[in-house]
């Protein structure tokens, strides 16, 4: 209720039996007051020592908000809730303090006098007299879990004053007759209660929800406040605050309309408009800023589209005149208004008028006054010709059509000047008598006043489009600025690209250094800057991990670290938060066009990054889907392929050993050669998987030499010869072929992959055929097979790690044999000399398959020569 009614002592009394059921109890920080009965409760329970904090040559001892998160209790005191830091803390406010305390997991018992609500100062300066300069948001008090009220009545609260248990007596007397007043105290008490009440409410209606208990919460109550630039603004604010609170906590917003079709109002007005705006997101309401010509017409169709169901206008004093033609903003809304319930709430003194603007000096535009001029002379002119050839000619029209193109260029001044003007030459040259300034009839006057009416016109009409050109001008640059930015962002590639392009556009809205930072390691950091890369000091690195911590602006402008330099937000994108980017303060003005259309880049900026790093996750994720995908194959490979000669060996060895002197000459000799051949295979099996690995592994060093490609295959065939199985191996070679500049020993292992993998895929009796011929620029090898061929849709995936053909297209019952790596070991040696290689499946009768390598000749043949 106010000082002096016991929150300090009731909040210890209450802590010291939680200290005696055993729960941990922290005092971070008391003010007694020097009062004995508060100070005697502090014994036996953990205080906090202060921190010094030195500003402007004096020291202070404030709450220490380091310690109190290190040491992390179940329970912390923290007394005076509006209470102001001293300058260089953290944060300005203590309430601020306490937010950062419950958001590390620490419940807090703080104590507060209701006049300290923001939403209350209006209230309790008129009842008191007294502005309160330390207030605490409502949204931070709406916040609080439980709320206790500590009630005396004013009687009771001025005998513990006069008995000296508040302040000391001089200090008490002086109180008594001013602010503890019996009646400013029985309304101090009358507001609290009624908070008190509204909180109550506020629970019961979260526990009917949370029960499903049907309740009259469904009217749904909206409220719109709408704000301007006079003097009324914050106070409306605070109006529309306290009428949600009597209204269960409706919903409210606070809206301000801009109007094209006028010029940008003076910046005492736009400074009034913006600080009411943020007064109303700190005291928990939303804002938006309408556009339109007409005021009431895009506020009623805002109101309906969102169910507004209260409007609350100021009305400062209007002119006798607009208030009997209902012109006045809240005639104009009770006409309008369908359902909706109107609050007008008046000014109190001159606080609805709108301070003049301070003067600002006017550059006069002699250009436009000297066209105007121009204009009048050049009607002249032609006035004078038409007067000298014809009679009765009306030359009025004349200057006027010089007055009309004189307002439509320039604007009202100078379409006024130029109706002067021309009405005194029209007068004096020719109208009678003429030669003379003289008006000689009534109708002379009739036409100085449609010129000047003409003037009037066309000089506000110009000065209206004007503004209206200007006001598309200002929004089509906006709206270019993000498309170039969305374009830029969108075309960057990687994190680190994109916080570059994010930091370039930043600084190019708002005329300033930025710069913007990503977690790296686990650790923010700054990774990008401009227009150059910024160290930023102590203080700026603070603000910005807060913002990255908390997820709210911090440094100068806003409640945390406001003595820092720059100003940060949080990069916030969907669903997570992507960095920080940061401003260098003064840049921009609170609430203006320039700081929204910084606000919309720094969103694209948060999905950008979001996307950039999702984009590298889907990367990753597929290289880790190849890797389990070789791995799995390597395994399943291993343990078949490799095992079955392995238990051959393992085998025949076996026999030997223990029936080696029973067993016959040619049965040893049988079992020897299959020992001999089941090793001569595995140890192709391991060379591949060998050769698999220098090639992924980039260690793949080639020996090349000017070859004869025909030698190669032919020490390729009779390598295989004792494979074939009655398979007829033809070779077809020409008899000259030019020489290429290939690695032998590699392109002799390539030839031997390809025909094994022929055999092993072609039934016994067909044909193998190895061919070689040439091109103008390339030798060709050619392998054939008459087997039953490769799927189209498998002709590329034939040369992936591991892939043999399994399924019921397969081309032989054997396609088990191999690891599956031959293809693939082929195409790197290939690719590794500079060749290609390719498949083609079926070649003739539905069947066979052909594989051609082609290996680059050093110099061309010409054609004549082939």
């Amino acid at each position: 209720m106010a000082p002096g009614v016991g929150k300090t002592y009731e909040m210890l009394r209450a802590a010291r039996r939680r200290k005696a059921e055993g729960q941990d109890v922290l005092v971070g920080v008391v003010e007694t007051h020097g009062r004995r009965e508060t100070e005697s409760l502090l014994r036996g329970l953990d205080v906090l020592p202060r921190r010094p904090v030195e500003s402007r040559g004096r020291s202070y001892l404030e709450f220490d908000l380091d310690a109190a998160l290190e040491r992390k209790p179940k329970l912390l005191l923290v007394d005076e809730y509006a209470h102001s830091n001293a300058p260089g803390s953290r944060h300005p406010k203590r309430w601020q303090d306490v937010e950062e305390i419950l958001a590390g997991g620490i419940d807090v018992w703080t104590t507060l006098n209701v006049q300290h609500l923001e939403s209350l100062v209006d209230v309790v300066l008129r009842i008191t007299g007294a502005r309160q300069r330390e207030t605490v948001p409502d949204s931070a008090l709406a916040r609080a879990d439980d709320i206790e009220l500590i009630d005396i009545t004013p009687d009771e609260l001025r005998e513990r004053m006069a008995a000296g248990k508040v302040y000391v007596p001089e200090t008490a007397r002086l109180a008594s007759e001013n602010f503890f007043k019996v009646e400013n105290l029985t309304a101090l008490r009358e507001l609290a209660l009624r908070r008190a009440a509204q909180t109550v409410d506020d629970q019961l209606v979260a526990a009917m929800r949370e029960k499903g208990v049907e309740g009259p919460w469904a009217a749904g109550e909206r409220i719109l406040v709408l704000a301007g630039g006079d003097g009324m603004a914050a106070g409306l604010v605070r109006a529309g605050r306290r009428l949600s609170d009597m209204m269960m906590d409706a919903p409210w917003t606070v809206a301000h309309v801009e109007r094209p079709d006028r010029p940008p109002s003076p910046e005492v007005a736009a400074a009034r408009t913006r600080e009411a705006l943020k007064l109303a997101e700190q005291l928990g309401g939303s804002t938006v800023v309408l556009t339109g010509t007409d005021v009431v017409a895009s506020v009623m169709a805002w109101a309906r589209r969102n169910n507004v169901t209260q409007i609350v206008i100021g009305k400062s004093r209007d002119s006798r005149w607009r208030e009997l033609t209902g012109r006045s903003l809240a005639a104009a809304l009770l006409r309008e208004a369908r359902g909706q319930a109107i609050h007008v709430v008046t000014g109190a003194g001159g606080e609805g008028a709108a301070e003049p603007p301070a003067p600002r000096p006017r550059r006069f535009d002699w250009p436009a006054y000297l066209t105007g001029g121009g204009f009048v002379a050049a009607a002249s002119l032609v006035a004078w010709a038409l007067d000298t050839a014809f009679d009765r000619v009306e030359l009025g029209m004349i200057y006027l059509a010089a007055v009309l193109a004189a307002g439509v260029m320039h604007g009202l001044r100078p379409a006024l000047a130029a109706a002067t003007a021309a009405f005194l030459i029209y007068n004096y040259f020719f109208l009678a008598p003429r030669y003379s300034l003289a008006i000689g009839s009534p109708t002379d006057v009739l036409t100085l006043i449609v010129f000047w009416a003409v003037a009037l016109a066309t000089g506000g009409l110009a000065g209206r489009v004007r503004d209206q050109a200007k006001g598309s001008q200002r929004r089509a640059a906006s709206v270019t600025s993000l498309l170039a930015a969305s374009r830029t962002l969108s075309g960057a590639s990687g994190k680190t690209a994109v916080a570059q392009a994010l930091a370039e556009q930043a600084a190019a809205a708002s005329g300033a250094r930025a710069v913007v930072f990503l977690p790296v390691d686990g650790e923010l950091a700054p990774v990008a800057g401009a227009p150059d890369f910024v160290e930023l000091g102590a203080g700026p690195m603070a603000a910005a991990r807060w913002a990255w911590e908390k997820g709210e602006p911090a440094g100068a402008g806003t409640g945390t670290l406001p003595q820092a330099a720059w100003t940060f937000w949080p990069l916030e994108g969907l669903g997570a938060r992507a960095g920080v980017a940061g401003i260098e303060a003064g840049a921009l003005a609170s609430g203006s066009d320039e700081e929204r259309l910084l606000l919309a880049l720094l969103d694209q900026g948060a999905v950008a990054l979001q996307r950039a790093e999702l984009a590298a996750g889907a990367v990753e994720a597929e290289a880790l889907r190849r890797s389990d995908r070789f791995r799995n194959a390597l395994l399943n490979s291993i343990s078949h392929d490799l095992r079955t000669p392995l238990t051959t060996v393992l085998g025949a060895a076996t026999t030997l050993i223990d029936y080696g002197d029973k067993l016959s000459p040619p049965a040893r000799a049988d079992l020897a050669l299959g020992i001999k051949e089941e090793a001569e295979r595995l140890n192709g099996y391991v060379a591949n998987l060998l050769d698999m690995t220098r090639i992924e592994g980039g260690g793949l060093k080639l020996r090349t030499d000017w070859i004869d490609v025909r030698d190669v295959l032919a020490a390729a065939c009779d390598r295989v010869t004792r494979r074939l199985e009655g398979r007829l191996l033809v070779r077809d070679f020409p008899e000259t072929l030019s020489l290429v500049q290939a690695d032998p020993s590699l392109l002799e292992q390539v030839a031997v992959n390809i025909l094994e993998n022929a055999i092993a895929y072609s039934p016994a009796g067909t044909r193998i055929e190895v061919a070689a011929y040439e091109d103008r620029a390339h030798v060709v090898i050619s392998i054939e097979d008459e087997g039953r061929g490769i799927p189209p849709a498998d002709l590329v995936r034939v040369f992936e790690k591991f892939r043999r053909l399994q399924d019921p297209s397969d081309r032989s019952p054997n396609a088990s044999q191999g690891v599956g790596l031959g293809l693939a070991i082929a195409k790197g040696f290939v690719e590794a000399m500079g060749g290609r290689i390719a498949a083609a499946s079926p070649i003739h009768d539905g069947k066979g398959t052909r594989m051609l390598i082609s290996l680059p000749k050093g110099v061309a043949t010409p054609h004549h020569l082939l």
